[in-house]
């Protein structure tokens, strides 16, 4: 099932060759995964390619940065991934049932340079150098039963799993008709998106962190840096950002050269 359009939907991440990047393909229409095929960021990452799109890719792309898959072919027959259980850590726990193989070639990583940010009102993100990937990220939402939440992330394989995967997307119960009437969330429900309502979380047995909320806000921001296309060396710091924003974020990274290196190896 997908999460906005409701469809079932059939996913296969097929092996791809050394330096095609991930790739999507549906209808005979391959969508590169790159910050420049980004289409819309309204409710989810959405690439687009020769009238083809596929929408609410992060959670996948997530999966891949955690896993650290440089290279895949995913094909779908539907519009978007399956959403499974809202997280990133169902895409993770299939492509470790079906196992990781390093290939030859060389790997490219994009080292920042000096700081990159955009903005847009009270809610901003950016991009700083340093020597080790990781992500800071902080929320503020009216509703009490989420509040102001932070959290900070040193990138690993194994702290992506524990602390950053199982976290699952969340909406909020007074949106739920109105985006349900816009043909949007038609596959949301109780077993697979956190539900706020003022105070409470409605399906609060599913909650598997205290602030979940901005663990999955990381694992957004992960899934959208995957776009950039390399491996990125920086630490990442987001105040209330969006897809939106990251998205911005990336087009300002590969404005101007000079920000970035890229080595090879």
């Amino acid at each position: 099932m997908t999460l906005h359009t409701g469809v079932t939907a059939h996913m296969v991440l097929h092996p791809a060759e050394p330096g095609s990047g991930i790739v999507f393909r549906r209808n005979s229409v391959s969508i590169p995964a790159l910050w420049s095929h980004v289409s819309e960021t309204r409710l989810g990452t959405v690439i687009s390619h020769e009238g083809e799109s596929i929408a609410v890719i992060e959670h996948l792309m997530a999966a891949f940065a955690g896993a650290e898959i440089d290279d895949c072919l995913v094909e779908l027959d539907a519009p978007e991934p399956p959403i499974l259980d809202g997280d990133a850590l169902s895409y993770l726990r299939l492509i470790e049932e079906a196992g990781i193989r390093e290939q030859a070639g060389e790997l490219t990583t994009l080292t920042l340079m000096r700081d990159v940010e955009v903005r847009a009102g009270n809610a901003s993100c950016r991009l700083l150098p340093a020597k080790e990937a990781s992500f800071v990220f902080e929320i503020d939402f009216a509703a009490s039963a989420i509040g102001r939440q932070s959290f900070v992330f040193p990138f690993s394989r194994e702290r992506f799993r524990a602390d950053i995967a199982p976290a699952r997307t969340f909406g909020f119960l007074a949106e739920a008709e109105q985006l349900r009437a816009a043909g949007l969330a038609r596959g949301a429900d109780l077993t697979n998106t956190l539900v706020v309502d003022g105070d409470r979380v409605v399906n609060a047995e599913l909650q598997r962190f205290p602030d979940e909320f901005v663990r999955h806000k990381i694992l957004d921001a992960i899934g959208d840096l995957k776009l950039a296309g390399h491996r990125l060396v920086a630490r990442f710091e987001g105040a209330r950002s969006s897809h939106a924003l990251n998205n911005g974020l990336l087009h300002a990274l590969f404005a101007d050269p000079a920000n970035y290196t890229l080595a090879r190896g």
